[in-house]
């Protein structure tokens, strides 16, 4: 069991919500019932004579002072980027966009009183499709914000590599296909919270957040409130998936009432509110053409990418979309990339990142056009990939997009998969079907993934205009007793942070497992951290606490050896003692170690009084865990319901800390990446109403929706990080999605079925295999 767990399901947790604060007042916000409206007037005043509320403030109210929310991610210099206020003052461009609130002494007492404001609208068009936004005579979401008469283009970001033209005039097969990346919206168990003490002129914050340290610097950055006196808390956090990597307008909106009414403020979102004011994720158009010769050998590959920003530009919302150019490639060696994305507004609510970001966008549509060009040259798809990908003797290997892949072994992998999946057995089972005219076919998807994450280099981010680094810090304090205090820049939200932390130390200092405890999230226990997200916190943040403890050994080694009368090169560490090298003098232990630091009666001339040290760790590359995952579904013919019959998945992801906690992370992100094949869209109608707005609307799988995972690993350790390992909380998303709808659209072949719009609900499924066969009629035959 992982360390955190005891606490967390018996209910000793500290979710944001749980905090209670003397005299704290309760915050509501009225929202935009128009996906694009003027707002013509704001009256508060009935509701300022509602029963236990203390106050009610317009978007005018604060618009000295609440300032812009900010984008971390500015892709191009000429990219548009128009001010996003917190609490709307002229104009709403969502629905569900906040445009006045209520304090009150309890949180019913709020809500209650949002009734009696008084808001009227003058509407205006939405822009819900991108491509009509794009339109000379579109509606802006941002009058005057664009070049001319204006434009909802908010960028163009192009890259080329090699000979683009040459490689598909000179290819025997070209093949284009248009993918459609659905909008998701991200359900974390715990619903967004934030909770505001001022301390005379200083501010306490807690919220339900991944990136606690971002949150501060923002929050002072937005507001002119000096970052030394705002501290932020991430308490218990119950999942984030991207949703909560985020500077929210309800934190800055809270510091503020905090600021103005000399007490404590708390907001807690409801479900209906978070799904519609939360970040969504994905929402992309993309246009691929791949070129191959008739042997299979890939030549090039073009990709156009539209890409829904929404309203706003939030935090790194343009930057989603650039992070996937790199992965478009995936595994495989070509002579010409081109990649263009054109970032779109639209009346919806802001995109940014959601698991995996930008990746299984790529990885999908790699995955999804290489399956469809086996098709099209009549090749077994695995064949083909392993026709194309690069050998394990090639590693490090830089691929057409630039990368540098470090190690990796696709082979190793794919083999172990396809014995586990029994490939062989399935694909004749699948002919068996098909012969018999089974109304319930058998489909056979693949993805042999790869993927970039330990997010980090801060030289490669600052080429690709984010605004921040990619380190991460760490401490690790020795207390005299021995015991070991391990303080971390990142934070966790289920994935088991102490746990692993505990272990990396108890083995790097020889310390039992149970002598360490694990300080985070918490600006002012911890003051230095770049925070979670992207799979960075073990690649990252676990390699600062290594390089830590090191710092501490290497202390410990000159105290130790002067406490022995030896020279330090004699001195062996081993299982939490020094002993002299070749001789049987009593060893020493590192607790006595600490002890003898701390009372410092006999140390060496120049050392200090303490074993503590601190590490900053800014890799020079990304970490590329890889694997591949095979799906088997059945699809009935008749119905279109498509079942889940068998999933395998064998991942690389360097050295293992702690496999249980691997094994976790890889069966999350499995049913996060098989909810968008299947199951989940966020959906709005023509006015810009998000028509999936509850969880009776908008379908979450639950665990009797999945069958039971096949999982194994093989393992290449990473060369960026000293431990050799690669990250994994966003693996499992990565590569499902487009091994899932392989899968499907391979049971459907024999009725012309060459692709599905995700979800691939029954409703679809069944549409799809009708107008086939429609099509097959009108053609002179059945295909």
């Amino acid at each position: 069991m992982r360390k955190e767990d005891a606490r967390l399901i018996t209910g000793q947790t500290n979710w944001t919500d749980n905090i209670q604060q003397t005299g704290m007042l309760h915050v509501a916000f009225l929202r935009s019932p128009h996906a694009h409206a003027r707002i013509t007037s704001v009256d508060t005043s009935a509701a300022l004579q509602q029963p236990g509320v203390v106050a009610a403030f317009s978007g005018a109210d604060f618009a000295g002072e609440q300032g812009s929310l900010p984008c971390a991610w500015p892709v191009t210099e000429d990219m548009l980027r128009p001010a996003h206020p917190p609490m709307a003052v002229d104009e709403v461009r969502y629905v569900g966009e906040a445009v006045a609130c209520v304090v009150a002494r309890d949180a019913y007492a709020a809500a209650d009183a949002l009734e009696a404001l008084d808001v009227e609208f003058e509407p205006l068009s939405a822009v819900i499709d991108m491509e009509k936004a794009l339109a000379d005579d579109a509606p802006l979401v941002h009058e005057g914000s664009g070049q001319g008469q204006g434009s909802n283009k908010a960028f163009v970001w192009p890259f080329t590599a090699g000979d683009v033209d040459s490689a598909f005039e000179g290819a025997d097969v070209v093949l284009t296909r248009r993918f459609h990346q659905q909008r998701l919206i991200p359900a974390a168990m715990e619903p967004r919270s934030v909770v505001c003490r001022p301390d005379g002129d200083s501010y306490t914050l807690w919220s339900a957040t991944q990136v606690p340290h971002i949150v501060r610097l923002m929050l002072a950055m937005t507001t002119d409130i000096p970052e030394h006196k705002i501290r932020v808390i991430a308490p218990d956090v119950g999942g984030g998936f991207g949703s909560k990597l985020q500077v929210t307008a309800e934190e800055v909106l809270a510091l503020l009432l905090a600021r103005r009414l000399h007490k404590p403020v708390k907001w807690t979102e409801t479900r209906t509110e978070g799904f519609q004011t939360t970040h969504h994720g994905r929402d992309q158009i993309q246009d691929v053409s791949i070129a191959a010769d008739s042997d299979g050998r890939i030549r090039g590959l073009k990709v156009d990418l539209l890409a829904d920003m929404g309203a706003y530009m939030m935090l790194v919302t343009p930057g989603v979309p650039v992070l996937g150019a790199f992965m478009f490639p995936g595994i495989y060696k070509m002579d010409a990339y081109s990649f263009s994305c054109t970032g779109v507004f639209t009346t919806k609510v802001p995109t940014d990142a959601y698991r995996g970001a930008g990746r299984p966008e790529a990885t999908y549509a790699i995955e999804r056009i290489v399956t469809e060009l086996a098709d099209e040259i009549g090749m077994d798809p695995m064949e083909l990939r392993r026709r194309n990908w690069i050998r394990h003797e090639e590693f490090p290997h830089t691929g057409i997009a630039g990368l540098t892949y470090d190690s990796g072994n696709y082979e190793a992998a794919t083999d172990r998969a396809v014995e586990l999946f029994d490939y062989d057995g399935l694909r004749a089972e699948q002919r068996r079907r098909r012969e018999s005219g089974d109304p319930v076919q058998l489909g056979i998807g693949i993805s042999t993934y790869t993927e970039m994450c330990g997010l980090a280099p801060s030289r490669v981010l600052g080429q690709l205009s984010y605004a921040a680094g990619g380190w991460e810090s760490a401490s690790v304090r020795m207390l005299p007793t021995g015991k070991v205090e391990v303080v971390t820049g990142t934070s966790p939200h289920g994935q088991g942070h102490v746990t692993s932390w505990s272990q990396i130390v108890a083995d790097q200092l020889g310390v039992p497992f149970e002598d360490v405890e694990v300080l985070h999230g918490d600006t002012r226990v911890a003051p230095k951290g770049m925070d979670t997200y992207g799979s960075r916190s073990l690649v990252v943040g676990g390699t600062a606490v290594f390089e830590a403890c090191d710092r501490v050994l290497d202390k410990a080694r000159r105290l130790a050896a002067h406490m022995m009368e030896a020279n330090e090169d004699d001195l062996e560490f081993s299982e939490g003692r020094f002993t002299v090298r070749g001789t049987d003098r009593p060893s020493t232990s590192l607790q006595e170690v600490a002890l003898a630091a701390f009372s410092a009666h006999n140390l060496p001339e120049g050392a200090e009084a303490s074993l503590d040290a601190d590490a900053t760790f800014d890799p020079e590359n990304f970490s590329y865990p890889h694997g591949t995952h095979l799906c088997a579904v059945e699809v009935d013919t008749e119905t279109g319901e498509v079942s889940l019959r068998s999933y395998t998945a064998v991942d690389d992801v360097g050295t293992v800390v702690n496999p249980l906690i691997v094994d976790g992370q890889v069966h999350g992100g499995l049913a996060q990446g098989i909810a968008q094949a299947l199951f989940e869209e966020a959906v709005y109608d023509n006015d810009g109403n998000l028509t999936t707005s509850t969880m009776a609307d908008y379908s979450v799988p639950t665990a009797a929706d999945l069958p039971d995972f096949t999982l194994d690993r093989t393992t290449t350790p990473s060369t960026t990080n000293p431990l050799g390992t690669k990250g994994v909380g966003e693996a499992g998303t990565i590569a499902s999605t487009p091994a899932v709808v392989s899968a499907v659209v391979d049971a459907l072949r024999p009725f012309g079925v060459r692709d599905m719009r995700m979800p691939c609900t029954p409703q679809r499924v069944w549409r799809a295999i009708a107008e086939a066969r429609e099509a097959g009629r009108s053609e002179g035959g059945q295909r």
